[in-house]
């Protein structure tokens, strides 16, 4: 079996008294995508953060490519290849759906993910590529944000509740593009409240609870039952 291309181990943080992870520790494998589920307040986006270094870690509890990253910025973190589909989506208002994308290809590191190969990814954001970003459906503003984490060229996307408030047939479309994208050599950590789905999706689970990792191993290992047991701690 292959090396992780990103671990965390024994990852314990929180917000100054308040201690929201407790020892978490996982996998990615590379090319591949695990599905991070767990109830609001499991410690998901918590995870995220301090695997992108907007809260404390120790410099060993994150390794990318077998390197110890702990103890880097997030800006250099992008720079190495790890980026993060964010809840929420924080687009530039001011900027096109095409400025967006270009200003974060510009500051990429290049490779096989274009502005033209996301227009070709979700055509619906060809044809609006000059109206303002934020003035889209969320679920046209969620590919977008997609999208500008793919023209970064980034080795492992973070996306966060990537699904969160949109419609099911929205969700569908932009579930529908995830296997292309892993398919084009990029690993991947979803976070997402749909156990079925992602257990459909992923190649490998984890889930949280109260901080704490309480199931992990191939999806395909998990019935939906055990997932949702896991999820609210029976």
């Amino acid at each position: 079996m292959a090396d992780p291309i990103l671990s965390v181990r024994d990852l314990s943080t929180g917000y100054g008294d308040f201690q929201a992870l407790f020892g978490v520790s996982l996998d990615l494998a590379p090319q591949s995508i695990l599905g991070l589920v767990g109830a609001n307040g499991a410690g998901k986006s918590t995870l995220f953060k301090a695997i992108l270094g907007l809260l404390p870690r120790a410099r060993e509890m994150v390794t990318f490519q077998g390197r110890p990253i702990g103890d880097l910025p997030t800006r250099r973190l992008a720079q190495l290849g790890i980026v993060m589909v964010p809840e929420g989506r924080r687009l530039f208002r001011s900027l096109s759906v095409e400025e967006n994308l270009t200003l974060a290809a510009e500051h990429g590191r290049g490779g096989a993910w274009s502005v033209a190969r996301v227009f070709e990814l979700f055509p619906v954001l060809a044809d609006k590529r000059r109206q303002s970003a934020t003035s889209l459906s969320g679920g046209q503003q969620q590919m977008v944000a997609i999208g500008r984490a793919l023209v970064a060229n980034p080795d492992v996307i973070l996306f966060d509740e990537i699904s969160l408030g949109l419609a099911p047939i929205v969700v569908n479309d932009v579930y529908a593009a995830l296997p292309e994208i892993n398919g084009s050599g990029i690993s991947a950590i979803v976070v997402e409240q749909d156990v079925d789905r992602v257990r459909r999706l992923a190649h490998q689970l984890v889930c949280l609870n109260e901080g704490r990792v309480v199931l992990s191993g191939p999806a395909e290992d998990f019935t939906k039952a055990q997932l949702t047991a896991a999820y609210f701690g029976e």
